[in-house]
């Protein structure tokens, strides 16, 4: 034990605590899954696409995990689940597309 500890090269007295500087909300990078969740999400809507208001979903699950910024990516997550829920809704409660099969009740 004592002679691993003689020949041991590191220096703990030259170590130095890291201390992390403090980076502007401006300065991050861009949440792409929160963008892509808002793509999907108004897509969703417009378009009237069951699948791209389940990605927006999806993408903003992924946003929320990963939220570097409580204030900024907040709203952006907000706004891109209420599209995706707008979505859903409209798709399976809404009326049924023109020109598309009509809705049976079986």
């Amino acid at each position: 034990m004592s002679s691993t500890a003689a020949n041991d090269p590191r220096q703990p007295a030259a170590a130095k605590r890291y201390v992390q500087t403090a980076v502007s909300p401006e300065d991050l990078p861009v949440d792409y899954s929160g963008l892509i969740a808002v793509v999907f999400g108004i897509a969703g809507v417009m378009f009237r696409y069951k699948l791209c208001s389940w990605l927006a979903i999806i993408f903003c699950a992924q946003s929320l995990a990963n939220m570097k910024s409580i204030e900024n990516d907040l709203k952006q997550i907000s706004m891109a689940m209420m599209f995706a829920i707008m979505g859903l809704v409209t798709n399976y409660f809404g009326p049924a597309r023109p020109g598309g099969p009509p809705k049976t009740s079986n």
